[in-house]
């Protein structure tokens, strides 16, 4: 039973599609002639004016950001410093942006637009003259395009009437976005080295403060290489302790079997009570060795010292790797800032156009035969429906009819006032 079903619809689906091709095609040849004469007029009229219409001609001008090198780091003056571009500024830093998207921006900001429309009377070209200046602009946009090429170069192409003035509006671009971009990177460069020469000058004056302040530690407690010098007065020490220790057991040796009188242990005690002093006084810090420039460091005052020398030392050391980096990136900088070398390589200049660019012939044929076959078509469905529901429904067809009328005199009462 579900089979006789399924059956009985896919034969009734067939019907409908068939007797749907049919009725098209009655509807198809019972107005050939409309169809015909539609289609064939408007793809005509199309056709005609695109062999008739002024002919626009596309010059093509190529181009390649410049590579910007490290001149400071090629020289071998600093490591630090290398792939830093001064007229980048902070984007060479960050990352941020790329050479062919700043090119683009330079070509579509206002300042260049205005000036191509003004150097080249688009204006009177575009027949444009009393309407407000958006309007040239739209149309000025309509004819100049700009791609980025998979190769990574920058395409300027510009359409005009006259092939010539394409191929001068193409080649002025190319030479003022090399003009703009090498502006921008001398303005850039300036900022850029401002920025580091402040900083430059303070750390160079941090360095002196230092330095000054080293300058007085030195004289005010004789210290020229303070580890060296806790080094050696440490040494010295020992030393002194470790023969004052021995004169002790030589003292003791000889007191117990030579007697308290005896010129031996009289000459140990001696010796004992000048290394006991001298110790004292390298304590004291009032031993010959520490006065004026001091050799050996009073090694009470050696922890105080110690942690001030340190300190004021630590400073200086981080100024001076702080000045190791600053120094290259300010002289790059001023190099950056009176570097005037061209920042756009031109791969291609534009030429001349020997055939036209647009309009194109084939092409608004066929958009023409299509567009007006599915118009033409519409228009043949929608006089077939009227007449069908004219035949099968008088009363509802002469209500649409009236409608309309209705309508179209309203419009043309509105028109005449």
């Amino acid at each position: 039973m579900g089979s006789n079903l399924s059956t009985q619809n896919s034969d009734s689906n067939k019907q409908t599609v068939g007797n749907s091709l049919f009725e098209f095609l009655t509807v198809a040849i019972k107005y050939r002639w409309f169809l015909i004469c539609f289609i064939f007029l408007i793809t005509l009229s199309a056709t005609l004016y695109a062999v008739f219409a002024p002919k626009w001609y596309k010059a093509t001008a190529s181009v390649l950001p410049a590579e910007q090198n490290d001149l400071l780091s090629m020289a071998g003056l600093s490591g630090l410093a290398k792939g830093f571009s001064a007229t980048r500024g902070l984007a060479a830093l960050t990352g941020s942006g790329s050479e062919s998207d700043k090119f683009i921006a330079i070509l579509k900001s206002a300042t260049i637009t205005k000036e191509v429309i003004d150097k080249f009377n688009l204006r009177e070209e575009y027949q444009l003259e009393n309407t407000i200046y958006e309007k040239v602009v739209k149309e000025w946009q309509s004819n100049f395009e700009l791609e980025l090429q998979d190769e990574g170069n920058l395409t300027i192409t510009i359409y005009d009437k006259n092939p010539q003035k394409a191929a001068n509006i193409a080649n002025y671009l190319v030479q003022r976005l090399n003009e703009k971009n090498t502006e921008l990177g001398i303005r850039n460069a300036r900022a850029n080295r401002e920025f580091i020469q402040k900083r430059y000058f303070q750390n160079v004056s941090d360095i002196s403060s230092l330095e000054l302040e080293m300058k007085k530690y030195q004289q005010k407690f004789g210290v020229i290489a303070l580890p060296e010098q806790l080094e050696a007065t440490v040494k010295s020490m020992s030393e002194i302790y470790t023969e004052l220790y021995k004169k002790q057991i030589q003292y003791n040796i000889t007191k117990q079997s030579l007697g308290m009188d005896h010129p031996l242990t009289a000459g140990s005690k001696v010796e004992i009570a000048e290394l006991e002093k001298k110790i004292d006084q390298l304590n004291a810090g009032s031993d010959a060795s520490q006065q004026d420039v001091k050799i050996l460091i009073p090694f009470k005052e050696a922890p105080e010292l110690g942690n001030e020398y340190l300190k004021i030392y630590r400073n200086l050391e981080i100024q001076y790797k702080i000045l190791e980096f600053i120094q290259p990136l300010y002289e790059q900088a001023k190099v950056e800032e009176v570097r005037n070398t061209p920042s756009v390589l031109v791969l291609d200049n534009a030429t001349p156009a020997d055939h036209k660019a647009k309009p194109k012939i084939l092409l608004y044929l066929l958009l023409s035969f299509v567009i007006s076959t599915s118009i033409a078509f519409l228009i043949v469905i929608i006089l077939e429906a009227f007449q069908k529901l004219k035949s099968n429904d008088g009363y509802r067809y002469q209500i649409i009819v009236e409608t309309i009328k209705s309508d179209l005199s309203r419009i043309n009462f509105l028109k005449r006032k």
